[in-house]
């Protein structure tokens, strides 16, 4: 995205949110490895492949004892089994593992032109020639399937640079699919088998989800396939921002279930396992942090690329700051800015719009503070930005705005994403 306008010092500059981003990297929970490290294992310790019956069943079964003989209310096939075995009894035949390859230019030749590695190769006696090959990369990740026919959804990353996929189904039957469409800006995207009466899961929903309760992941992590891990919902609404993946669009849900490298594409399970998300990322630099993509929008988009091959995002294109009372007063202590804010200003500030946007044609200024937007009161860029991506690309956006101490409507027109801000 074009950088903020000059008049902005870097402390304000580098906390701007901005509304869209191009697509890219920073994602965690798949990984490329090199043909020539294909071999190598990983170690998963710590990975649970199934919880023991004995031990869920004396944290979880009720303290009034049952009629001998009879089984437990809501599970399937007696007392020995719960709810975490049930949901994966039910959903598991749904899942899949996805091989993924793709070719990727090796280390430019330019490189070479480097002193240090001339030297190192002239003193070896062989320079590098001028055209390398191509490398070979290899991805392994997870999706579920949403219907019979073969429809199935994964992460966009999981299928980044690739026509066709390698599909296998839990009962050791593979499949080659088809990648019929991605969408870097959420990370979904689908693929299509050629085969009938295939297993499928049964979506959930997140309305009324909660801290708190149950979260079931299933998956393919580093390579074992169909590993359960459970653990609850821990938050809702995480933004793209704070999950450290500030270019995609999506209200992540946060989960301390288990998602390691492999897991990405694969399903978030509700205690009834139902699909209530998509198994996306993992933090790095911390552990229990899972986020998985909330199934409304995995299914919206996997809806339009089925449909379409591609989804078209609504674009504003203005950079925005959040109006934290910290944020408030370092923008008045700057001269430069000539901008002088309430302590308890609500709202939005925008901090740059881009030229020829839809915001710059409706005439949305640098210092103007987006109050709502239809009527629904904004604190946040993600909230604005959630605001924009329920709205239709041609549509007219109404924004209450504060400016040079009077409050305005200003009406914008979304238009369809760039290409290259994706």
């Amino acid at each position: 995205m074009d950088s903020l306008p000059k008049q902005f010092s870097s402390p304000v500059a580098w906390v701007a949110a901005a509304l869209v981003v191009g697509g890219g990297a920073g994602w965690l929970g798949h990984s490329y490895v090199s043909q020539a490290s294909s071999e190598s294992t990983a170690d998963a310790t710590g990975e649970v492949i199934k919880e023991t019956p004995s031990t869920l069943a004396t944290s979880l079964t009720p303290t009034a004892e049952s009629t001998p003989g009879a089984p437990v209310v809501g599970q399937l096939g007696g007392e020995d089994q719960n709810f975490i075995a049930l949901a994966v009894e039910q959903v598991g035949p749904a899942v899949v593992r996805i091989d993924a390859e793709r070719t990727v230019p090796s280390l430019s030749p330019d490189a070479f032109n480097n002193p240090f590695f001339r030297r190192f190769f002239e003193e070896e006696g062989e320079l590098p020639p001028s055209q390398l090959p191509d490398r070979l990369e290899q991805g392994t990740g997870s999706g579920f399937i949403l219907s019979n026919d073969g429809r199935i959804i994964t992460n966009a990353h999981v299928v980044e640079g690739a026509k066709t996929v390698q599909v296998t189904l839990r009962d050791g039957r593979d499949f080659e699919g088809q990648v019929v469409g991605t969408d870097s800006v959420t990370d979904v995207a689908v693929i299509k088998i050629e085969a009938a009466d295939l297993p499928s899961v049964q979506l959930g929903s997140t309305q009324d989800l909660a801290p708190g309760q149950w979260a079931i992941a299933i998956g393919n992590p580093l390579g074992l396939d169909n590993t359960v891990t459970a653990g609850i919902i821990s938050a809702l609404g995480r933004s793209s921002n704070q999950v450290g993946i500030p270019d995609k669009r999506v209200q992540f849900i946060q989960t301390d279930a288990a998602i390691n490298p492999g897991n990405s594409g694969g399903p978030l399970l509700n205690d009834r396992g139902e699909v209530i998300g998509m198994n996306t990322a993992i933090r790095a630099n911390a552990q229990g942090l899972g986020f998985a993509i909330p199934i409304e929008t995995a299914k919206r988009i996997a809806d339009q690329l089925f449909a379409t091959g591609e989804v078209q995002h609504p674009f504003l294109g203005i950079q925005m700051v959040e109006l934290s009372a910290e944020m408030v007063e370092r923008i008045n202590e700057e001269q430069q800015l000539n901008l002088k804010l309430e302590d308890d200003e609500p709202g939005v500030l925008i901090v740059g719009v881009l030229p020829d946007s839809p915001a710059q044609a409706a005439g949305l200024e640098i210092g103007d503070v987006i109050r709502s937007i239809e009527g629904t009161p904004v604190e946040s860029p993600p909230d604005v930005q959630a605001r924009v991506e329920a709205s239709a690309i041609g549509d007219t956006l109404n924004l209450d705005i504060h400016r040079d101490g009077r409050d305005q409507t200003i009406a914008v027109k979304p238009a369809a994403l760039p290409t290259d801000l994706r």
